[in-house]
């Protein structure tokens, strides 16, 4: 969704703002814009369109201020244009605000405003917000170096919503203020210099020393000094955290898009996420979790609960759950979750799985949780973000910055995560036989080198690629495990190559779906497990008889005759073939795209992370 950057300090603003934006393109965008405090005023400069549209404007080059605000919009209220793009000023052009989330009641503020005698002149809801700072501004008659800090937090007492906002005033030409409430932000702190951003990436490259702020927590910065208030106005302490991702993890290497590197990362990803939670000799080991088999053995319930390929996951997950743990295991989309009133108690484990952390509906589907007494457990790659801070207990994957809005690193290391959590589990339930989990330990620990030999199938699978990227419909088959895996290949050819696609269990073909097949339809077939093949082949031949064209991934030995094109991936245990069997899926979708000519990195309306419902 929308980002948001800042800078405080010596150095000219501008290209540091820019940069940042740049590297949030990832988050989805359709304007962006800077503003920063030059000679006595505030100087705004954006446009419609992507950030490198902002070198075309006139004077952008010759900004000298050292401090700035900058933002990349994600319409929601008011259409795509110059106009609504952030930095909003108010009326007088005293002070100027950029804002990620949604003020739910700005038609209430705007008419207040309106009625006081202030004017409009974009659709908006973000600019109720710096004028709302200038009405309490000027009604404060109290003239201390408090003023500012306290008209910003009566406004904001005001809003109804989420936001992240970053303010300047020509008023106060040595500080900025930010607040956070339900959308993502963070400071990094530089020597005599201060960096703002709703995600670390953005901001990597200048240091590794961030403040994480928390819901309703205002921070007035100065080039010098950060000092952070709760909505009381009472200080609060914060303690610097180090954040060991290099910058480099963030560029694209060689590579020609950011999926395509990590694609290609995943071994290594799925490798740190590993780490030292399976030892040689021992049981599983998570430094941040005290769970007791009392504890466990009171459990009658695992709820999943997550959003789109995180989603799929706690899919994957489920299934190893049940098998290894015999507790029964529900995976629930977060935003019907947090509408449908559960059956939560505290008997109830919810898992909460979140690439950024900052899903805006996985979050209040946490904290409903929460409210009913059940004990949370957050899954994400980002440490420090809002659900890790929210739950109970968190673990993270570790497959550093994930860039292309597609998750692909994010799916397999969430996937083995859940993995290593389930065979802990049963370790201290004693639930599943000591020898098949030592067993499934050595084949987890085996996974980074079978996915980098799934990666060698690269060449065939583009050249499939070249002979289907016309098509406007493509079906995907499995069974068992293998139809969580087609739910993310037709999601992942959904998201990049914008090809209407359906995933299907193979038994539900007959029930409906074979209406829509016919001749010259591509079907992709997933075909891990083998207790399950034969029934599988029987489906993918009642689609091959009415002139489909067959894509199959599978570790089986199947007659190559009968299909159109055969992907061989490394056999291993069905549990987790979902890791080793959607790197096809994957690579597939990319190069569709790639044939296509689409942005691979930045797909059309989507957003890496969506931080409002």
């Amino acid at each position: 969704m929308c980002g948001i950057v800042g800078y405080i300090g010596t150095q000219k603003a501008s290209p540091i703002l820019i940069n940042g934006l740049l590297r949030l393109e990832y988050r989805g965008y359709d304007s962006a814009g800077i503003g920063v405090l030059e000679n006595g005023a505030i100087s705004v400069m954006k446009d419609k369109g992507r950030v490198n549209n902002l070198y075309n404007i006139d004077g952008i080059n010759d900004l000298s201020g050292t401090i700035g605000i900058a933002h990349t919009r994600w319409a929601t209220h008011g259409v795509p244009s110059k106009e609504n793009a952030h930095p909003h000023k108010d009326n007088s052009g005293e002070f100027a605000v950029v804002h990620n989330g949604i003020i739910e009641n700005y038609n209430d503020l705007r008419k207040f405003l309106t009625d006081k005698g202030y004017n409009f002149y974009s659709q908006t809801d973000t600019e109720v917000i710096p004028n709302l700072v200038h009405y309490y501004y000027h009604q404060d008659e109290k003239d201390d170096e408090q003023r500012l800090l306290r008209a910003v937090n009566n406004a904001c007492k005001d809003l109804k919503g989420s936001y992240a906002i970053e303010l300047i005033s020509k008023e106060h030409p040595d500080m900025m203020i930010v607040v956070r409430k339900d959308s993502p932000l963070v400071i990094g702190k530089g020597y005599k210099e201060n960096y703002i951003s709703s995600d670390i990436p953005a901001i990597l490259s200048f240091t590794k020393d961030f403040y994480l702020i928390d819901d309703n927590e205002i921070a007035v910065l100065t080039r010098e000094n950060v000092e952070f208030y709760n909505d009381n106005l009472e200080k609060v302490d914060k303690k610097l955290e180090s954040i060991e991702w290099s910058a480099t993890a963030a560029e694209k290497d060689g590579y020609e898009d950011y999926m395509l590197k990590e694609i290609y990362e995943q071994p290594n990803a799925i490798r740190e996420t590993i780490g030292s939670r399976l030892p040689e000799d021992g049981p599983c080991y998570f430094e941040d979790l005290d769970f007791s088999k009392e504890y466990l053995s009171s459990i009658n319930k695992i709820y999943i609960v997550a959003c789109g390929t995180a989603m799929h996951a706690g899919l994957v997950g489920k299934n190893m759950l049940e098998k290894l743990c015999k507790i029964n295991t529900e995976v629930d989309i977060a935003s019907e979750f947090r509408y449908r009133d559960p059956i939560i108690n505290e008997k109830t484990l919810c898992l909460f799985i979140s690439q950024s952390g900052e899903t805006a509906d996985t979050i209040a589907a946490l904290k409903l949780a929460k409210s009913k007494g059940a004990k949370t457990l957050a899954i994400s790659n980002v440490i420090g973000s809002s659900i890790t801070r929210e739950a109970d207990y968190s673990i993270y994957t570790h497959a550093g910055p994930e860039i292309a809005v597609a998750s692909t690193k994010a799916y397999t290391s969430q996937v083995v995560l859940i993995a290593i959590l389930a065979i802990y589990f049963a370790e201290i339930l004693e639930s599943e036989h000591y020898a098949i989990l030592k067993d499934l330990k050595q084949e987890v620990l085996s996974l980074p080198a079978k996915v980098e030999n799934a990666l060698k199938s690269n060449k065939r699978i583009q050249d499939f690629a070249r002979k289907v990227y016309n098509e406007k419909d493509m079906f995907f088959l499995g069974r068992g495990v293998d139809q969580t895996v087609a739910l993310e290949g037709s999601l992942k050819l959904k998201e990049i190559s914008y090809i209407h696609s359906e995933a299907y269990a193979a038994g539900e073909l007959k029930h409906g779906p074979i209406a829509l097949v016919e001749k010259g339809i591509t079907v992709v077939g997933i075909l891990t497990d083998p207790k399950l093949v034969e029934k599988s082949i029987s489906n993918i031949q009642e689609v091959i008889t009415r002139g489909a064209k067959t894509f199959i991934i599978t570790n089986q030995e199947l007659p190559a005759d009968k299909f159109d094109m055969i992907i061989k991936v490394p056999e291993v245990n069905p549990l987790l073939s979902p890791i080793v069997s959607v790197v096809p899926l994957q690579l597939f979708a990319y190069h569709i795209s790639k044939e296509k000519g689409l942005d691979v990195d930045k797909p059309r309306n989507l957003a890496k992370s969506v931080t409002v419902e």
